[in-house]
């Protein structure tokens, strides 16, 4: 677990509201995590089928202070030794992210304690650094969750290089809109993969999306198409059973594998790196894990994610992210921005 560049032990509280799951968390420069809740929203919007932005937006602010009283509890920790405050400012829902940042900013002039908003994707980036052995700088990172799937080199903190994006869907979004259009239950990747299990993966097979071209970018949106089609032509058939539910899930999954495992090999190749963190709500999924793994030992480098409470959104990496940057003196000004679209590649880098 690795501790921030700091000589004097710092404790910064963690707010993250992007979408539809409140996380709050404690960090502390030389112990590491203290501690950290999680509520997620995941029952408020199945009956809609996906997130509703405003429903959203409503229950952050009534979740958000209870939960940090809650994570101040389960630490121990007073509000006057915490020394900074980490919210996320993007990118994600606008009415959300205003959500915690509002609170940070209020708690954070309150307090008379720095407040930095932190990226999204930094956090999931850096989530693997909450683990008892994190991967070193350089590395190839595949950042895959429902709002995005990309590439990036990572040199340090701030110092990134996209180097694929997909073209359209986000594998976890293809996820999600596959299970709908199969009559499955929210969110659909967990679903998804639950159903896969029992599949049998001689059935069908389903086309790897742009390898066979070079670069690094993605498509999901025609894999998604090809479901459909699949699931379309069984029903004329007259079979609407689950085993071919099920059949269709395992060939959609181990699609979305092989098509992140090609790209990812040739990620570590162009780079001449041999170290991959793979993080974001997708990472989870088993199955893309296993092989990325199997990749990694064929090529004797090294797999790194971080535990699965932390593969979706949760206070913890935003808590990480945001004490790196307080220790390194970045802090946001009181007329605080948020920002639903927001670069990676546009964040400052850490002083070496």
């Amino acid at each position: 677990m690795q501790p921030t560049p700091s000589t004097r032990a710092q404790i910064t509280l963690g707010i993250e509201t992007s979408c539809d799951e409140t996380g709050i968390a404690l960090y502390h420069s030389q112990k590491g995590l203290l501690a950290h809740s999680l509520y997620s929203q995941i029952p408020l919007h199945a009956e809609y089928g996906g997130v509703v932005p405003e429903l959203a937006s409503r229950d952050h602010i009534h979740r958000i202070v209870p939960l940090i009283r809650e994570t101040l509890e389960k630490a121990n920790i007073a509000t006057t030794d915490i020394s900074g405050i980490a919210y996320t400012a993007g990118p994600g829902l606008m009415g959300a992210l205003l959500s915690g940042a509002s609170v940070a900013r209020s708690l954070a002039f309150a307090w008379k304690i720095p407040a930095v908003g932190v990226h999204h994707l930094e956090g999931h980036l850096l989530a693997p650094m909450l683990e008892e052995s994190p991967p070193a700088f350089p590395f190839v990172c595949l950042l895959i969750s429902g709002g995005h799937t990309m590439i990036i080199r990572v040199d340090g903190i701030g110092r990134y290089q996209r180097l694929g994006d997909t073209l359209d869907d986000a594998a976890g979004e293809a996820f999600d809109k596959t299970a709908k259009m199969l009559g499955l239950g929210y969110p659909g990747g967990p679903e998804i993969s639950k159903r896969a299990l029992t599949g049998n993966p001689d059935r069908y097979r389903f086309p790897r999306p742009m390898v066979d071209r070079p670069g690094l970018d993605m498509s999901f949106s025609g894999l998604k198409t090809y479901s459909l089609n699949t699931w379309l032509k069984a029903k004329e058939a007259g079979d609407e059973s689950e085993q071919t539910k099920a059949d269709i899930c395992r060939a959609f999954e181990l699609a979305v594998a092989d098509t992140l495992k090609i790209k990812c090999k040739r990620a570590l190749d162009q780079t001449g790196l041999n170290r991959l963190v793979v993080s974001g709500g997708v990472s989870a999924n088993q199955v893309i894990r296993s092989k990325l793994t199997k990749l990694m030992e064929s090529r004797q480098g090294q797999a790194f994610y971080p535990r699965l409470e932390f593969c979706t959104d949760n206070g913890a990496m935003i808590a990480y992210a945001g004490a790196q940057r307080l220790a390194a003196s970045q802090s946001s000004d009181l007329n605080f921005a948020c920002h639903p679209r927001w670069e990676l590649e546009s964040l400052p880098p850490l002083s070496n």
